[in-house]
C-alpha cells in the first residue's frame, strides 16, 4: 500500500514546527577577570628608591707635581690617617731643582755682599773728597738691585724645596682607600687623580630622582634607610643635597641623603640600600594596580564590575603619580567598587565575567 504524500507533508511540517520551538540560545562568553575592591588610603603613593651607600666626604687626590711613580704604599680598602704617605714620585729631577736653586742663592748673596763692600768704600772716598756723590748713587743703587736678586732667588729655593715636597702624596683627612688609579712605574701630570680617599664619619645614599617626583621628596616629612645585607633594621634619612639640574643621560635628578646615627660597622661604603618615603600627607587617593588603567589616548578608563548582573561598564577616572606597580586614582571611583585588575584588554562593555578567587594561578583559570 502506497503512504498517501498529503500525511508525508503534514509529518514533514509538524517535525520542523518542533524543531523551531527548541532552537538553542545564541552563546554568551563569561571572561573570567581578576579584581581588587577599590579602598582609599590617606597621600599619595609611597616611593622607594636604591641607591649606593657613599661618603659623606670624598677626597680624589693627585701629586701636585708631575713624575714617575716609584712607590705605591696603600692598597683599595686601606684605613689611612691624616698626612699617611701614599704614593711617592721619584725626587731625582727636584732635588736637582734643588741644588741648583742654592747654588744660586749662594751666589746672589756673595753679589751683594760685594755691592755692599764697594759702596761702603765709595762713602768713604767721598768723605774724603776723592769720590763724586754719583759714584755713590750709582753703587747704592746696585746694592739694592743685589738685595732684590738675593730675595728672588731665596724664593726660587723655597719653591724647589716645596716641589720636592710634592713628590709624596699624602691623605687630607682620615679613611678609607676606594680606588687607586695609577701604580708604581707610571708617569702622571700634575693634578692627575690617582686615588680617592673616603672620609671617616658621615654616610650618605646617593640615589636618583624622577623629576615627577622631586617635589615630593623636598617636602617629605621623614625618610627611612634600609639595607639589602640588614633586613628588618632601618635608619632616620634626611635630605642633604638635590641636584638643580637633571643628568644628561638618565634625566633624573641625583640626591643624597644622610643616614642619621649611622654605625660603621653596619654600614660600610657600597652597599646597596632603599630609602623609603613614606606617603605624603594629603586628600585621601585610590590606589589602585596599574594593569587596571585602560589606556585610550588621552583619556583613562576602569572596568567596574556591577555586582548584582556580573557585567562590566566602563568608568572613567583621573590618575595621578605611579610608583613600581600601583598608581593613584584621584577622581572618578567613590571607594568600594569592584574594578578589574587583569584582563582589561579583552572585555567589552556589558560583558558578563567571572571573578576569579585571590592566589589562583593562571593553569588553574585555564582549566
Amino acid at each position: 500500500m502506497r503512504p498517501n504524500p498529503m500525511l508525508l507533508i503534514a509529518a514533514a511540517a509538524s517535525l520542523l514546527c518542533g524543531c523551531h520551538s527548541d532552537a538553542p540560545k545564541p552563546y554568551e562568553e563569561i571572561r573570567p577577570v581578576w579584581t581588587q575592591v577599590a579602598g582609599r588610603t590617606p597621600g599619595s603613593v609611597g616611593a622607594v628608591y636604591s641607591g649606593e651607600v657613599r661618603a659623606r666626604y670624598e677626597s680624589r687626590l693627585g701629586f701636585r707635581t708631575g713624575g714617575k711613580i716609584v712607590t705605591r704604599l696603600v692598597e683599595v680598602g686601606s684605613h689611612v690617617r691624616r698626612g699617611q704617605p701614599l704614593m711617592t714620585l721619584d725626587p731625582e729631577q727636584e732635588t736637582l731643582q734643588v741644588v741648583a736653586t742654592s747654588a744660586d742663592v749662594d751666589a746672589a748673596n756673595s753679589r751683594l755682599a760685594q755691592a755692599r763692600i764697594d759702596l761702603k768704600r765709595a762713602e768713604q772716598l767721598l768723605a774724603r773728597q776723592f769720590a763724586s756723590q754719583a759714584e755713590v748713587d750709582q753703587l747704592r743703587l746696585a746694592v739694592e738691585q743685589a738685595e732684590a736678586q738675593a730675595r728672588s732667588a731665596s724664593a726660587q729655593h723655597a719653591l724647589s724645596a716645596n716641589q720636592r715636597s710634592f713628590t709624596t702624596l699624602t691623605a687630607d683627612r682620615d679613611g678609607v682607600v676606594t680606588a687607586l688609579a695609577a701604580e708604581a712605574g707610571q708617569v702622571v701630570a700634575a693634578g692627575q687623580s690617582v686615588a680617592t680617599v673616603a672620609g671617616d664619619g658621615e654616610r650618605e645614599v646617593a640615589v636618583s630622582i624622577p623629576e615627577s617626583r622631586v617635589d615630593e621628596l623636598r617636602t617629605a616629612g621623614t625618610l627611612q634607610v634600609t639595607l639589602w645585607s640588614a633586613q628588618g633594621k632601618s635608619w632616620t634619612g634626611r635630605l642633604r643635597e638635590l641636584a638643580p639640574d637633571t643628568d644628561s643621560v638618565t634625566r633624573t635628578y641625583a640626591a643624597r641623603i644622610t643616614i642619621v646615627d649611622a654605625d660603621p660597622s653596619d654600614i660600610r661604603l657600597g652597599m646597596t640600600a632603599s630609602v623609603h618615603v613614606a606617603n605624603v600627607a594629603g586628600a585621601s587617593a585610590i590606589r589602585l594596580p596599574l594593569t587596571a588603567i585602560v589606556d585610550r589616548g588621552a583619556e583613562r578608563d576602569l572596568w567596574v564590575v556591577d555586582p548584582k548582573s556580573s557585567r562590566v561598564a566602563l568608568q572613567p577616572v583621573t590618575v595621578g603619580n605611579a610608583q613600581n606597580d600601583d598608581v593613584i586614582v584621584l577622581s572618578g571611583l567613590q571607594g568600594g567598587e569592584q574594578v578589574v585588575t587583569a584582563g582589561v584588554h579583552l572585555l567589552q562593555p556589558g560583558q558578563r565575567v567571572a571573578v576569579v578567587p585571590t592566589g589562583t594561578t593562571q593553569t588553574e583559570v585555564a582549566k
